[in-house]
């Protein structure tokens, strides 16, 4: 049974998604971008302030569905350049201090708000 995950600490959504959708076990979120919850803006500061504030989307998110960094099984990271992908790891790897998740990581053109990274996760209980 498919059940819809919203966190009340998480930025809203920015179109037609869900925060997240459980099926059984599995929790697939929907990728979240650097948004301030309270304000919907892309938060001030370098690709730094924005990993840590998408880490922090994602927290919420999981929360919400009973669950934390030590459930996730796969991420995907989506960067605008590839540049910023030692300073993402070193932010990302403090939410995964041991046994990290299988992951991937893109380059894309563009992201929405002006975003400069993304990110989604597959977590299981």
């Amino acid at each position: 049974m498919k059940e819809i995950i919203t966190a009340s600490h998480a930025p809203a959504a920015i179109g037609p998604y869900s925060h997240a959708v459980q099926v059984g076990d599995l929790l697939f979120t929907s990728g979240q971008i650097p948004l301030v919850p309270e304000t919907g803006k892309i938060v001030e500061g370098g690709i730094e302030a924005q990993a840590e504030q998408v880490l922090n989307n994602l927290a919420s998110v999981l929360e919400a569905a009973g669950m934390d960094f030590s459930n996730v099984v796969k991420t995907t990271v989506f960067l605008t350049d590839l540049a910023d992908f030692a300073t993402v790891n070193a932010i990302y790897a403090t939410r995964f201090p041991s046994a990290p998740p299988a992951r991937s990581c893109v380059q894309v053109a563009k992201l929405p708000a002006g975003a400069r990274m993304e990110m989604e996760l597959i977590a299981s209980r």
